[in-house]
C-alpha cells in the first residue's frame, strides 16, 4: 500500500523415520513420544467449533497461476478441509509463511524458492475462508478465536516443530497467538508489517478507512485490493491469481469479515486472550526479528514496540524494507526471504537428541 490517497481512491470506486536398527528401548520411546503428540491434537479437535455449509474452490480456477508450481496438500480438520504448500526437504528445519487478508499462499511465490534454496522446508497454508481451504458461507462460522483453534489444530495435526515462524497481516494476529499458546513449537519469530493488538490503543486512520470499505462496499476485488496494498503494483495475471479462490460473493465472506475481527475496543472479546499474549512475549527470549516496509500506513513504526519489550529481539539484525507496501512479500520477496534466511542461519538452536 503506498499510501491513505490509494484507500480513498479503493473506497471511492465502490515420523520420524525409524532406523533400520531399532531396539526396543527406541521402538518404545518412539511410541511413547508419538502417543504424547497425538493427545494434544484430540484435545484440539474437541475445541473446534462446528461450522455449516461450506464451499470449496474448484480447482480449474487455480490452472492459471503465475509463477505458482506448487502441488497443494491438504489436511481435514473438524468437517474443514485446510490447504497448504509444502516444499523443501521434508526433514530440514521448518519456515512457517502465515499470509493475511485478504491474501492467499500465492502472496508467498516469491519468497518460497529462496527459502528452499536456503536449506529449509516451507509450510504456507491457506487460513480457513481463503485460497484453496474451505470456505463456510455463515458469517457466524468465523470469529477471530476460531481462526487461532483451526491453525492451531492444523499446526499439531502435522506434528510440526522447531518452527520459524514469519507472519504479516492477519497472520500475525493469527500466527502470533499460536506461538504464544505453544511456544514449545517455535524456534524464532520474524514479524513483518503485522502486530497484536489489544484494543487499548487508538488505530490508524487507513485502517479505519479499509475496515469501513470490507463492511459497507458493494465491490470487493480482491486482487485490485492487493494491488493497492503494494507499492510497485501487479500485472494483471497476478491480480487475477489473488481473485481466483473468490469466484462468487459467497467465497469472500472470510475476507469481508476478517477487518472486524481485529480489537479496537477495550471490551473486545480478544482481549484478553491477546494480553496473555503479550506476557508470554514480554519473557520470549528465543530470536525475534522485525522487518517492517517504509511504505505502509496501516504497520508503519509497528516495529518499536516488539523491539522494545521482547528480550529475545536485543542486539537481531532488524531491518526496514524500502520501497514496499503493505504486501511486501509481493514488492520485496526475494529480500525478505534472503534477511530471513540470514537471520535463521545466525541463530542455530542446539537440540539434544533423546
Amino acid at each position: 500500500m503506498t499510501g491513505v490517497k490509494e484507500w480513498f481512491q479503493l473506497l471511492q470506486s465502490a515420523k520420524r523415520p525409524q532406523t533400520q536398527n531399532n531396539t526396543f528401548v527406541y521402538v518404545w520411546r518412539y511410541t511413547f513420544d508419538s502417543l504424547q503428540d497425538c493427545f494434544p491434537e484430540r484435545d484440539r479437535m474437541r475445541s473446534l467449533a462446528p461450522v455449516g455449509k461450506c464451499l470449496r474452490t474448484p480447482e480449474s480456477r487455480f490452472a492459471q497461476l503465475p509463477d505458482f508450481p506448487f502441488v497443494p496438500h491438504y489436511t481435514e480438520l473438524g468437517g474443514l478441509r485446510l490447504a497448504h504448500i509444502d516444499e523443501g526437504p521434508i526433514d530440514a528445519p521448518i519456515v512457517l509463511l502465515m499470509h493475511g487478508e485478504p491474501a492467499w499462499s500465492f502472496l508467498y511465490r516469491k519468497m518460497i524458492p529462496v527459502l528452499v534454496q536456503a536449506g529449509f522446508r516451507v509450510l504456507a497454508p491457506d487460513l480457513v475462508g481463503f485460497g484453496r481451504s474451505d470456505k463456510p458461507v455463515s458469517p457466524k462460522d468465523y470469529s477471530y478465536l476460531n481462526h487461532v483453534q483451526w491453525m492451531s489444530a492444523w499446526v499439531e495435526e502435522n506434528q510440526l516443530h522447531g518452527m520459524t515462524l514469519f507472519c504479516q497481516d492477519w497472520g500475525s494476529l493469527i500466527g502470533l497467538r499460536m506461538a504464544a499458546e505453544m511456544p514449545d513449537r517455535f524456534d524464532r519469530i520474524v514479524l513483518a508489517n503485522g502486530g497484536l493488538p489489544t484494543g487499548t490503543d487508538g488505530i490508524p486512520f487507513a485502517f479505519k478507512i479499509w475496515r469501513a470499505f470490507a463492511m459497507y462496499s458493494p465491490w470487493f476485488p480482491i486482487g485490485g485490493i492487493v494491488k493497492a496494498g503494494c507499492a510497485k503494483g501487479l500485472t494483471p495475471q497476478e491480480v487475477a491469481a489473488y481473485d481466483a479462490p473468490f469466484p462468487s460473493r459467497a467465497h469472500r465472506t472470510a475476507a469481508r469479515l476478517f477487518p472486524t475481527f481485529v480489537p479496537t475496543t477495550p471490551n473486545d472479546p480478544a482481549r484478553q486472550a491477546n494480553e496473555a499474549a503479550w506476557e508470554v512475549f514480554k519473557k520470549w527470549d528465543k530470536p525475534f526479528l522485525t522487518l517492517f516496509s517504509n511504505r505502509d500506513p496501516i504497520t508503519r513504526g509497528g516495529h518499536k514496540i516488539w523491539q522494545e519489550r521482547v528480550p529475545g529481539a536485543q542486539g537481531q539484525p532488524h531491518s526496514k524494507i524500502r520501497g514496499a507496501g503493505h504486501f511486501l512479500q509481493e514488492d520485496s520477496g526475494a529480500e525478505v526471504a534472503q534477511a530471513m534466511a540470514d537471520f535463521i542461519h545466525s541463530t542455530p538452536v542446539m537440540r539434544v537428541n533423546n
